[in-house]
Order: C-alpha cells, then sequence, then structure tokens
C-alpha cells in the first residue's frame, strides 16, 4: 500500500516582518535548488498565468516574496482589515504533474494561533517522488527548512506512521528523520541504526534508517515508537498547548 509521505517543520509563535519572512524563504528556495532538480522553478496561482506554465512563475528574491506574504496575510471576515499577530501565508508547486507543493506560515506570534509551519508535500507517483523519497535527499531538504526557519523540530513521514505514533495533539513528531532544535533540551544516546548529525549549531537531524520507513512495516513503527519513548523521557516531547482564545 502506497503511504502518504511528507515533510513538516513547526515552530511557535515568532513575530517577523513579512520581509523577514521573505529572506527566510530566499534562503529556503535557493538551498532547497540543490536538493533535487525538479525544485529549481516554482509556481503560484493567480489570474491570467500562462496557459503553458503550472501557473504564475516566482523569483528567489526578497522583494518578490515580500509582496506574496504581504499579499497573504490574515483577514478579519467582515471589514478585511489585517490580523496582523496571525502572520503570512502561500503556497508554491513546481510542475502541473508530478507536482511537489509547499506551504509556508509564518511570522505568526498569537498565543491563541496553531503556530508555524513549512510544509513540503512531495509527488503522489512518478522519478521524482521515488528521488525526494530517498534518506539523502530529505535530510538534505530537513537541512534546509532548519537552516533558513529555524524550527522547534521538523520530521519527514508518512501520515499513516504519524498517526501510529502520536500519542498527543500538542507533542514533537518523530518521524523516519526528524529534526530537533537545541532548544528543546540535550539529546539522549538513541540505539542503532540511528543517525546523528548536526544541524550547525542550530540542532541535530536524526534519521533512523537508510531505508524508507514504512507504517506497513510492525518493525519500523516498533522503533519509531521505541525512539520516541526515549526522546520523551528526556524531555524533548512534550510541546505546550496554545493558549485557549479569549472571548
Amino acid at each position: 500500500m502506497r503511504e502518504d509521505y511528507y515533510l513538516g517543520a513547526y515552530w511557535g509563535p515568532r513575530k517577523e516582518t513579512a520581509l523577514e519572512c521573505a529572506r527566510r524563504a530566499v534562503l529556503f528556495f535557493h538551498m532547497l535548488e540543490r536538493c533535487d532538480p525538479t525544485f529549481a522553478q516554482w509556481y503560484r496561482g493567480g489570474r491570467g498565468s500562462p496557459r503553458d506554465l503550472p501557473g504564475h512563475p516566482v523569483r528567489a528574491e526578497e522583494l518578490e516574496w515580500e509582496q506574496l506574504f504581504l499579499r497573504g496575510r490574515n483577514r478579519t471576515d467582515l471589514s478585511r482589515k489585517v490580523i496582523e499577530e496571525l502572520g503570512f501565508s502561500e503556497y508554491v508547486w513546481n510542475a502541473k504533474k508530478e507536482r511537489t507543493r509547499v506551504e509556508l506560515h509564518c511570522g505568526e506570534y498569537s498565543p491563541f494561533g496553531e503556530g508555524n509551519t513549512c510544509l513540503l508535500l512531495p509527488p503522489a507517483e512518478g522519478p521524482a517522488r521515488e528521488r525526494i523519497l530517498s534518506a539523502p535527499v530529505l535530510a538534505e531538504v530537513l537541512t534546509s527548512v532548519a537552516t533558513a526557519w529555524d524550527p522547534d523540530y521538523a520530521m519527514a513521514s508518512s501520515s499513516e506512521m504519524v498517526d501510529l505514533i502520536e500519542k498527543r495533539k500538542w507533542e514533537v513528531r518523530v518521524g523516519w528523520l526528524t529534526y530537533l532544535s537545541r532548544r528543546l533540551g540535550k539529546l539522549p544516546p538513541l540505539p542503532a541504526p540511528v543517525c546523528i548529525e548536526p544541524v550547525g549549531k542550530l540542532g541535530w537531524l536524526l534519521v533512523l534508517s537508510p531505508e524508507p520507513m514504512t507504517a506497513s512495516n510492525p518493525e519500523h513503527v516498533a522503533f519509531t515508537a521505541r525512539i520516541r519513548e526515549l526522546l520523551d523521557r528526556a524531555g524533548l516531547i512534550e510541546r505546550p498547548e496554545p493558549a485557549p482564545a479569549s472571548e
């Protein structure tokens, strides 16, 4: 059974301007371009896009991304007033078919929000999917995410595995590959074959296996659960829930 893999990075409230977020986005897409040939060009939606292209081409330039983020601000339903504390959102893709999609939400600093995220959703099928869903490429992508966005944590996994491993709604998710910021605490010793690599001075990248970890393999599920338990004992898994919205 084909599983739905994705890469997700998550961080708490962080007040940043559209320009600051744009600088992070430009760094991210420049680094992402080195991970796979299909990451060289990205597109967005909107009226009047060229028929022979997947959408409007997006350049990895600060001014362009600043404008995209400003356009993607959250607004109230009736007055359309900008809700500053909810930050900025935008998504792009790289092809008409066999597309990878990147969804960004950043600059949110509300204590009531869901948090800031960077999601990368690989193609459902095709050669690009096979290349991207390999430990070496995903490790490069996670390193790019960590370097550009400085999340609290990031992971690459299938949704099916997450459903089996996750125990609380608000917790650090552990996947086939997992990035943990040093802000979370001290990393405990982990059993083989886990490979641990530092990501600069920001955190650590954990690769549980050189081969894909699948929810259909009981041994993969048991090992991922064991790593989660060890990290939980070290205080690296629990996350505070967002404050309840004021009435």
